[in-house]
């Protein structure tokens, strides 16, 4: 009889512990997903910030090489004022677009004046300014695979359930539309 009684008990212990266990895994699953994604915005928002930092000079080199090109550096300036006042993150991604095709126009007029080509400072800068692209890129795909596993623990179960009481939803990637082949492609200056 003792060993009935025991063996009710695990069973019903096991029957208690293991769906316990496995929400408890899963919802750890989840917030470790969620916490990888803010991280990985975060490198994205750090490497922004660094490129946000290279603009005024490249604005100011430009502009004593190419002084009538008014419009070109306005337009830089005028994005990246957009971009570090954006207040969500979806006008901030609108505003880093922006940002990235002025600057691709900015430094298309380079081509024009063989004098800025050949400025030093103007290639250190351009330098800087196609490495900093180079980790914007970096980041944002790691951010994107860390969207894409949270998107998928949340939406398969026990994810889903857990997800549906924590009233978590699914994260938007980083997506550059039309402008991702201009945004994938380092910015490319030839001398």
């Amino acid at each position: 009889m003792t060993g009935v009684v025991i063996l009710l008990i695990v069973l019903l212990v096991a029957i208690v512990a293991v769906p316990l266990m496995i929400v408890y895994s899963g919802y750890n699953r989840i917030m470790a997903l969620d916490a990888r994604c803010d991280t990985a915005l975060a490198d994205i928002d750090v490497q922004l910030k660094h490129r946000h930092s290279l603009i005024p000079g490249l604005v100011e080199t430009v502009r004593g090489f190419a002084k009538h090109e008014t419009a070109a550096i306005e337009n830089v300036a005028q994005a990246r004022a957009a971009a570090l006042g954006a207040a969500s993150p979806q006008m901030r991604l609108e505003a880093e677009q922006q940002l990235g095709q002025s600057i691709n126009a900015m430094l298309s007029i380079a081509e024009s004046y063989p004098d800025l080509k050949a400025s030093g400072h103007f290639r250190d800068l351009s330098g800087q300014l196609t490495d900093i692209e180079n980790r914007v890129s970096a980041a944002r795909r790691f951010y994107n695979l860390a969207v894409e596993e949270y998107n998928t623990a949340i939406r398969q179960f026990p994810g889903s359930r857990i997800a549906s009481y924590r009233r978590l939803s699914t994260r938007r990637p980083y997506e550059l539309g039309v402008e991702r082949l201009i945004m994938d492609e380092p910015v490319a200056i030839q001398f």
